[in-house]
């Protein structure tokens, strides 16, 4: 098991979640925060469809980039950030569901990249289908916080 530089990661990063202004605008949550390890929700409504009633690619991407980035998040130090530096996804099925959830997850924690991946999952009648997989690598933003607001 890696070690846990920073003991309150959760409490940082669900701060961080909070001031992210495009998961509210999306109305996604965040309530899973583990070290290497987070969960994205995101409800299906009208304002997250495309022409074919599916959550938009855009959209899926957006969770699955928060989701791992903030997995990584989890594992560096306080006074560290992370920023995506690229990501590869494949859409697989329809993003069609009642829900969808992204699950980020660290693959290999490093000083100045850490990897990740996440599935997005589509929940319809409690079921859940894989509809999108991507990869992720992140850059550790040594001595840099986030903007306060």
């Amino acid at each position: 098991m890696t070690h846990i530089s920073d003991p309150h990661f959760s409490d940082r990063v669900r701060d961080s979640f909070a001031r992210q202004n495009a998961m509210t605008l999306i109305q996604a949550t965040l309530p899973v925060v583990e070290h290497g390890l987070t969960e994205i929700h995101l409800p299906h409504w009208s304002g997250v469809e495309q022409q074919h009633g599916f959550v938009h690619g855009g959209v899926v991407g957006m969770i699955a980039d928060s989701a791992a980035g903030y997995a990584a998040m989890t594992m560096v130090s306080p006074s560290a950030s992370v920023l995506t530096v690229e990501y590869k996804m494949n859409l697989v099925a329809p993003a069609d569901g009642e829900k969808l959830i992204a699950r980020g997850k660290v693959v290999r924690p490093g000083r100045t990249l850490i990897v990740t991946q996440a599935e997005v999952f589509a929940v319809k009648d409690g079921r859940e289908t894989l509809c999108a997989l991507m990869q992720q690598t992140i850059m550790v933003m040594h001595g840099k916080t986030e903007k306060q607001t």
